[in-house]
C-alpha cells in the first residue's frame, strides 16, 4: 500500500484470537499480518479491493 498503514483498535474475543494466533503461527506471520492477509483476501474475492502497484 502506497499510503502507509492505518492504525486502529480491533475488539475480538479471545477465543477468536487464539485461532488467529494458532493460524499466523501456522502460516509464520504475526496476527496483525494473519488478519491483514483474511482481510485482503476477502476483500479482493468480492471485488471490493485491488492493491495498487508502487510505480
Amino acid at each position: 500500500m502506497s499510503e502507509g498503514r492505518k492504525q486502529f483498535p480491533l475488539r475480538v474475543s479471545e477465543d477468536l484470537y487464539r485461532t488467529y494466533e494458532r493460524w499466523a503461527s501456522d502460516e509464520f506471520r504475526s496476527v496483525n499480518a494473519q488478519i491483514e492477509a483474511v482481510l485482503t483476501e476477502a476483500a479482493a474475492k468480492i471485488g471490493r479491493f485491488r492493491e495498487q502497484k508502487e510505480s
